[in-house]
């Protein structure tokens, strides 16, 4: 029995039918509404949530793999609940930050997460993606409103990894030997800057989309009101503020552990267009 956590998220959700569609056994998803769920056929849906950690205990029962998020919960009480239920492996998504900038606040957070993990007893898969693709979505409703799209750091490029990448790698963390004990530092193919992202969205939906660049002090202002001063600076950081050749790296990592080409950037943008138009 194989159990994804965050399985209607956008990594979640493509390993479970990554899962499903090489045969990996027994699956379960792990979603706080399960009559909202739509998994894969054979996938079966368990109710619970994070910030209940009793209603993990079902959800781990005859448990033996278990794909994990870092800090989406109480990450020391749910890898305690792991190791009481009898899970032997753990594929935890951590982030690149914990290389590129172990300075900030949620990279720490990251790590703590790392060494719960490998304290636990417990075997282990660590994986260290960079930015992800999909947070191109923050974008969403001005692109669809026909606005400007405004953004900091236009021309800086970042090797932005497609979700369903990182479900590959997972995918064959759970289901293949020779993955345990490893960790993995994830990229995309390539750089791409957020103009970059902005005209591979426009290109998609056959249209142009307006892209101005904004100051770090305009973006930070309008990320502080939302996420706080400590989150906003963070998050611009690792974005552009801060980057380092550790953050701009492009990493074979995914063609190694998959033998497969990563996807780059206009593919996620083709299938998700529909969020943009």
């Amino acid at each position: 029995m194989i159990l994804v956590t965050g399985a209607t998220g956008n990594v979640g959700s493509a390993l479970l039918r990554e899962l499903q569609e090489c045969g990996a056994g027994l699956l379960r998803g792990f979603t706080r509404d399960a009559s909202r769920a739509s998994f894969p056929k054979g996938v079966e849906a368990v109710e619970g949530d994070f910030a209940a950690p009793e209603s993990l205990k079902p959800a781990l029962d005859g448990v033996r793999s278990l794909f994990l998020v870092s800090r989406i919960g109480p990450d020391a009480e749910i890898i305690a609940a792991a190791g009481r239920a009898g899970v032997e492996h753990v594929v935890l998504v951590s982030s690149i930050t914990v290389q590129s900038h172990p300075h900030l606040g949620p990279a720490g957070e990251n790590l703590t997460v790392e060494r719960l993990l490998k304290d636990s007893g417990m075997a282990w898969t660590i994986l260290r993606p960079t930015q992800f693709a999909s947070n191109a979505m923050m974008w969403a409703a001005s692109i669809r409103s026909g606005e400007t799209v405004r953004a900091p750091y236009a021309e800086i490029g970042l090797p932005t990894i497609h979700p369903a990448d990182i479900a590959s790698v997972a995918r064959v963390a759970l289901t293949e030997p020779g993955h345990r004990g490893r960790t993995y530092a994830l990229t995309g193919p390539e750089p791409v800057t957020a103009r970059q992202q902005v005209e591979a969205i426009a290109a998609a939906l056959g249209r142009d989309v307006p892209f101005i660049e904004i100051s770090r002090q305009e973006a930070r202002d309008q990320m502080t009101a939302v996420f706080g001063e400590e989150a906003a600076d963070a998050v611009l950081d690792v974005t552009g503020g801060d980057v380092n050749d550790e953050l701009l790296a492009v990493r074979d990592t995914f063609s190694q552990v998959t033998c497969f080409p990563g996807r780059p950037f206009r593919q996620w943008a083709e299938e998700n267009v529909h969020v943009f138009r």
